[in-house]
């Protein structure tokens, strides 16, 4: 047993999972990676595991969409490719998307349906209505949708955590009850267990709190996205009604507890209001804008539910039209924003 598996099983007592019927489970590249400099492709020693979950679950007559990175990693081991960038990264994503899902097809026994969506799938109200009907007729169908972030075309992708907010909008899209986020760690801890001995597990989340996020770390060499935007995916998930749990994907005794209905792992609550359908798209679609007001239009924001007049705005960043999302935060350093709306 590898020390990623000992902590997370010494660490992680079980628990029970939440029942589910419908899940989203997220891989990140860190998993897939064949080498530690991501260099190697895409390498089955984790992702068999996540497989015979995934084959089990469906066995048991539930449904799972899978939400993988990798892209990058297969196409960087396809060619000579020195140096880092945007150009090139999306370049060696186009080169391994193809690797991608013939990697996961191989794995699983089941049709193995690729979905590439980009942010103005999520933005514009009816391409993501359209990209819902679809995900839910692969379900219908008996396939295994995969989800990928359009990388070679999307100008803001590959940067920290993509696809762990992607998952949690596929959630959301799909009406999953459980979103499972496969990781590197062992789950949450109170501080980085690599850096401070007395960081403690956090076996159970009521909440994300802007202290979590706080303490969250940044990426690591593989992947774009570290335990911070995790935590974004898992808030996210949360006011959609929709239970997260972060677990140790390395770890095949951690992986096949799962199919046990066991987290060894952090579980963080779906929370007790939840957002309509359509406050959830608002929740999930980038943010093309963002506002900064001042104390009086934030009270009234927060406490009495009202509008936003023009008198209350003190800054403007970002270009946006009638229609598009734009953020409201009380400063434009402010961790979170307050509200989320469309402009008029």
């Amino acid at each position: 047993m590898n020390s990623a598996a000992r902590d997370a099983l010494t660490d992680f007592p079980a628990q029970p999972l939440p029942p589910w019927r419908r899940a989203v489970l997220k891989v990140g590249s860190s998993l897939l990676a064949g080498f530690a400099d991501g260099d190697g492709g895409l390498d089955a020693r984790h992702a068999r595991d996540l497989a015979h979950f995934v084959q089990a679950a469906r066995a048991a007559g539930r449904e799972v969409v899978l939400v993988s990175s990798g892209a990058v990693a297969a196409g960087r081991a396809r060619v000579a490719s020195a140096g880092e960038g945007l150009v090139l990264r999306q370049a060696l994503a186009a080169l391994g998307q193809a690797q991608l899902i013939g990697f996961w097809q191989a794995l699983l026994s089941v049709p193995v349906a690729q979905v590439l969506l980009s942010h103005d799938d999520l933005r514009d109200r009816r391409r993501y209505l359209n990209a819902r009907a679809t995900l839910r007729e692969l379900l219908r169908l008996g396939a295994l949708p995969l989800i990928n972030e359009n990388d070679t075309v999307a100008v803001d992708e590959l940067k920290l955590g993509d696809n762990d907010n992607l998952a949690a909008a596929t959630a959301s899209l799909v009406d999953a009850d459980l979103l499972l986020i496969a990781t590197d760690i062992g789950g949450l801890y109170s501080a980085d267990p690599a850096r401070d001995a007395r960081a403690a597990p956090q076996p159970r989340i009521a909440r994300i709190t802007p202290q979590l996020l706080a303490a969250a770390g940044a990426a690591g060499r593989i992947g774009t996205g570290g335990m911070r935007t995790k935590l974004e995916a898992a808030a996210k998930a949360a006011t959609a009604g929709i239970a997260t749990a972060l677990f140790c994907g390395r770890d095949a005794e951690v992986v096949a507890a799962l199919r046990a209905e066991r987290l060894h792992g952090t579980l963080i609550e779906r929370a007790d209001n939840t957002l309509s359908a359509r406050k959830q798209w608002l929740r999930h679609a980038p943010a093309t804008g963002q506002l900064t007001v001042d104390a009086g239009a934030a009270a009234a924001l927060c406490a009495q539910g009202a509008s936003l007049l023009p008198g209350g705005v003190v800054a403007v960043a970002g270009e946006f039209h009638r229609g598009d999302v734009i953020e409201v935060r009380a400063s434009a350093h402010a961790a979170q924003p307050l509200a989320r709306g469309l402009a008029q």
